[in-house]
C-alpha cells in the first residue's frame, strides 16, 4: 500500500472543503459537486486569511479543531458565493 502521508494536508484540504462548499451551496443554493469542491477550498483559504488577519473571529469553538476549520472554510465559502454574485450583476 502507498504512503499517503505526504498526501495527507491536501487530502484534508479536499474533504474540507468539499463539505465547507456543500453546506454553503446548502444555503445559498446551487451548486454541483465540482463547484462545491473548488468554492469550499477558495472558501477555505478566505476564511483562514480573514481569520489570521484579525478582521473575522469566530464566537464559539466546536470543541475540535477539524470542527473550527470547518466552520471557517464555509463562512469563508459563503463569502466567495456572495461575492461572485455581486460581481456577475
Amino acid at each position: 500500500m502507498a504512503d499517503l502521508q505526504p498526501y495527507m494536508p491536501y487530502i484534508i484540504m479536499a474533504l474540507n472543503g468539499l463539505v465547507a462548499g456543500w453546506l454553503a451551496g446548502l444555503l445559498l443554493g446551487g451548486g454541483g459537486l465540482i463547484r462545491n469542491l473548488i468554492v469550499g477550498i477558495i472558501g477555505a483559504f478566505v476564511g483562514a486569511f480573514l481569520l489570521k488577519s484579525g478582521l473575522f473571529s469566530l464566537p464559539f469553538t466546536t470543541g475540535f479543531e477539524l470542527g473550527d476549520q470547518i466552520v471557517v472554510s464555509t463562512l469563508g465559502a459563503i463569502l466567495v458565493i456572495l461575492l461572485a454574485r455581486l460581481i456577475a450583476r
